[in-house]
């Protein structure tokens, strides 16, 4: 892997649900660009992430659990002798009307999406506090302000998330810790890939794309990495959206 140098260079940086996805193409990225980055995963994406990226490191948690990403913070801390970017990109979308999503589907994204964004935060503010210059960084959608019928508790929990990153911008401002959120539109990685494979329901949101093209993953990875980087220094409480001109 060949490093491009930057302002980067020597970053500690952790990535939630970085073992797939977007998250994935992000680390690589981050990796290429001269950070040091530890993803947080499943043990499945760890295990494979550690066999193809011998640059990189993991440690396996699930953000659900408390006990478990203090556990995966404190050992990736120890890894990187501390801590200056935190991406909080693990996500799940369980798709279906809300009259009739089952309980089970709409408390499994609240707790992943909501809860593990909240959770993530609780682990890294210690270890970023002690950063100087420190980010945290949350994964939004375009959905959490569009209306996408069948989307309802992805839309809502990515919603929820807007608005913890706007709070916790206010509050750890004074430890010198940015909070910002990422909001990518229709990318062709992850849940996206999915969606575009679909001719019934891309044929509907590909008109309303200025650009006329769904994002490339690489492409949100360059935002991820201005967000984490020193020229997003004044960037606080901010949601970059990331769409190519989306308007439904």
């Amino acid at each position: 892997m060949t490093v491009q140098p930057n302002g980067l260079a020597e970053r500690r940086i952790v990535i939630t649900g970085g073992g797939r996805g977007l998250g994935r193409v992000v680390a690589e990225d981050l990796l290429r660009h001269g950070a040091r980055v530890v993803i947080v995963g499943r043990k499945s994406t760890v295990t494979q992430w550690i066999q193809e990226h011998h640059a990189g490191s993991a440690v396996t948690a699930d953000v659900t659990d408390a006990a478990q990403l203090a556990a995966a913070f404190a050992e990736a801390a120890a890894r990187l002798g501390g801590l200056d970017v935190v991406f909080a990109n693990a996500g799940v979308s369980r798709p279906g009307p809300l009259a009739v999503t089952p309980p089970a589907n709409f408390t499994t994204v609240l707790e992943t999406n909501v809860v593990g964004t909240f959770l993530t935060l609780q682990a890294a503010v210690p270890y970023l506090a002690e950063s100087g210059s420190a980010r945290f960084i949350a994964l939004s959608s375009a959905l959490a302000q569009r209306i996408a019928p069948g989307a309802g508790a992805y839309s809502i929990s990515k919603a929820a998330i807007e608005t913890l990153v706007r709070v916790a911008a206010i509050e750890l401002a004074p430890q010198s810790i940015s909070v910002n959120a990422l909001s990518p539109g229709f990318i062709d990685e992850g849940m996206g890939r999915d969606l575009i494979a679909n001719p019934p329901v891309w044929d509907r949101y590909l008109p309303t794309i200025a650009a006329g093209r769904p994002g490339r993953a690489e492409e949100i990875a360059g935002v991820a990495r201005f967000l984490a980087g020193p020229d997003s220094d004044y960037v606080n409480g901010h949601v970059l959206e990331v769409n190519g001109g989306l308007a439904f």
